[in-house]
């Protein structure tokens, strides 16, 4: 089992307390060091510029799927120069009829090395695994498919 922390502050500053006027930018602290300014969607009031929680989900979805294939691939000796991924998340009503992102697509691109190079097979195969062994798509409802 391990603990994984977030300090989040906002404050409300010198805004007036109204819906469309109280400010929606606040920070995420990690406990290494790092701190990024967050802010609701835009659709929401948020600030463009910052990143939002959709965003964020979408993006630890991304990020999970690609390392846990990253030690996929090392594992089966193949040699990866580069993966890149549009993902996509889409808000919508779920079957309870609240929003959620209730589709996340991952489109990686990977850039292979050396001698060795994955089937159509094993490449899907480690995509299967990647997704079947991440942490955060066994923690949420999303439905995740691997487009390539």
């Amino acid at each position: 089992m391990s603990e994984h922390k977030v300090n989040l502050r906002w404050e409300r500053g010198a805004a007036e307390f109204v819906y469309q006027k109280y400010p929606r930018d606040h920070t995420w602290s990690f406990d290494g060091g790092h701190t990024m300014t967050a802010s609701a969607a835009p659709a929401y009031l948020g600030n463009p510029a910052n990143v939002d929680p959709e965003e964020a989900f979408v993006a630890s979805l991304s990020s999970c799927h690609m390392l846990t294939f990253l030690a996929i691939a090392c594992k089966q000796k193949f040699i990866l120069d580069d993966y890149t991924d549009e993902a996509v998340g889409q808000m919508e009503k779920n079957a309870e009829g609240r929003l959620a992102i209730t589709r996340v697509e991952l489109h990686p691109k990977i850039t292979w090395s050396g001698e060795k190079k994955p089937s159509v097979e094993e490449l899907d195969k480690m995509h299967h695994g990647a997704h079947d062994q991440c942490f955060i798509a066994n923690s949420v409802k999303t439905a995740v498919t691997v487009v390539q």
